[in-house]
């Protein structure tokens, strides 16, 4: 059950405290001088209303935020999703995407819905989740609103794109704007070997999200980046190598009541390894 705000704002400012976040509102990110770009998919935060949200990735030191529903509901009318986008832009926030939004449905109608509500929110990209059928009118969609979309795999469990190779199969010859969202996560609990499946994205490679894991097959043992077995700095290695241009979003998907900590520890970790590889 979530929890209203007013009783997360304890917890908020002792976590701030402990993690050594003082850090100003609108604070210039980290990322901003990184050739690899920093940010957070917004589902890190999805226990926390919008408002609380946005402080939260503020105290992340981050400029960067892909959003989930959570906080641009799908139900919302153009006006509120406006005021939204406003929320997120007066807190220094740039939202350079939305996801993972659902693109399974057989409903021409229900697609274009969605694709309307990522026109609204101003989504420079939109992370997907299609299926195979679907995926031919997902692309009429993209040359059609010019929005790209980057398909993210979802493991063993996902039947239609556990990996990121399978996305590559079924995107193949298709408009250059629709692509694949590598979840590191995901794609090693099938046993892929993640660094392959990055060569092999090449171009097509749109959005990134970053996890750890202690046991990379095993979804239940994630950690805050650098505490488990993810090779990170071997991924960031290979993303400078192809000149990745677009975004590494920390999906941190445990401690959901009380995410602060980890995520600014995840950060503090790639920072670490960023600054390491430029010196």
């Amino acid at each position: 059950m979530r929890q209203t705000e007013s009783s997360r704002r304890g917890f908020l400012g002792g976590a701030m405290a402990a993690a050594g976040l003082g850090l100003p509102a609108g604070a210039p990110a980290a990322a901003a001088a990184e050739d690899i770009k920093l940010g957070v998919a917004s589902y890190s935060v999805r226990q926390f209303q919008r408002g609380l949200a946005i402080q939260l990735i503020q105290k992340c030191n981050v400029e960067y935020v892909c959003i989930k529903e959570f906080h641009l509901p799908y139900s919302s009318t153009p006006q509120e999703l406006a005021r939204g986008v406003k929320e997120f832009a007066k807190a220094g926030l740039k939202i350079v995407g939305g996801g993972v939004i659902d693109l399974k449905s057989d409903n021409d109608a229900d697609l274009r819905r969605l694709f309307d509500y990522a026109k609204a929110c101003t989504m420079p990209l939109m992370v997907v989740s299609p299926s195979h059928q679907t995926v031919p009118r997902v692309e009429r969609l993209v040359k059609e609103y010019g929005i790209p979309v980057a398909i993210h795999n979802h493991g063993p469990e996902d039947k239609e794109f556990p990996t990121p190779e399978s996305v590559l199969k079924a995107i193949q010859g298709m408009d250059p704007r629709v692509g694949l969202c590598i979840d590191v996560g995901h794609t090693t609990r099938t046993g892929t070997n993640v660094l392959d499946s990055i060569r092999a994205a090449g171009s097509r490679l749109l959005d990134f999200h970053i996890k750890d894991l202690k046991d990379l097959r095993d979804g239940k043992t994630q950690v805050p980046v650098g505490d488990g077995a993810m090779p990170v700095v071997e991924i960031f290695k290979l993303l400078k190598q192809m000149n990745y241009r677009g975004y590494v979003n920390l999906e941190y998907e445990i401690d959901g009541d009380e995410p602060l900590l980890g995520m600014a520890k995840s950060f503090a970790y790639m920072r670490g390894v960023l600054a390491g590889l430029r010196g």
